[in-house]
């Protein structure tokens, strides 16, 4: 079983900069893909970032390339989000996922098996 925690969501501008946290219950994410999703209002859920524990490879939806990225710290506990030239369409409950079966970085939601509860990020015009 592993537990997430997200943090860093909030209010800001649009341009501004959010960073996103993700801690996993005392264990390291080596040999697991870690992921971003996100959830607008009357919205289904959709891919954000995924990171590989194993080889650092990362993955990135369309529309936050270039914009979005998706880090670990040195012991690989917490794995981060960093929001840049954030607009209006960002805005949503922005969830942390943990793939335990593999470091595969997909983009669907079934390809994780645990998840964080969420924290919303609102980005005002």
């Amino acid at each position: 079983q592993v537990q997430l925690v997200e943090s860093g969501g909030g209010l800001v501008q649009a341009g501004d900069s959010l960073r996103l946290s993700c801690a996993a219950s005392g264990r390291t994410f080596v040999g697991y893909a870690m992921g971003w999703f996100r959830q607008a209002p009357g919205k289904e859920r959709e891919f954000v970032a995924a990171l590989s524990g194993s080889s650092g490879r990362v993955r990135y939806a369309d529309s936050v390339k270039g914009r979005f990225t998706i880090s670990t710290d040195n012991a690989k506990i917490t794995v981060y989000l960093q929001m840049n030239s954030l607009n209006p369409d960002d805005t949503a409950v922005y969830y942390c996922a943990v793939r335990s079966r593999s470091d595969y970085i997909g983009n669907r939601m079934y390809d994780y098996d645990y998840w964080g509860q969420g924290t919303q990020v609102t980005v005002s015009s």
